[in-house]
């Protein structure tokens, strides 16, 4: 079994506020999700109403809960179906136009 930090979190996982897309610059979270076989997630920081979230949604492209913690930084956590009280954000995508460059870590095209 791996190491881990001496409070139990994960030192994998970044809860760290958002932080600039590689490629467009936008405001994107970057984190590790999940506890075995867990995704390296880049979802938009600005939240969506949950309507317009699971709209966007896509077979590659899913929302997410955005979990506010103690200490001021913010956890993805799977999405459901139905309200949870947390604000929801969908994974982001760089906007049309954007130059065709370098691809960020994780983009598997």
């Amino acid at each position: 079994m791996g190491a881990r930090s001496q409070g139990g979190a994960d030192s994998r996982r970044s809860a760290a506020g958002p932080r600039r897309c590689e490629r467009c610059h936008e405001p994107v979270i970057k984190q590790l999700v999940g506890q075995r076989a867990a995704l390296n997630v880049i979802a938009d920081a600005e939240p969506v109403p949950l309507a317009e979230a699971l709209r966007l949604m896509e077979p590659n492209r899913l929302a997410w809960c955005v979990a506010v913690l103690h200490g001021g930084g913010v956890e993805l956590r799977w999405r459901r179906q139905t309200a949870c009280g947390h604000q929801t954000v969908i994974e982001h995508r760089c906007s049309k136009g954007t130059p065709a460059g370098r691809r960020p870590e994780g983009t598997l095209w």
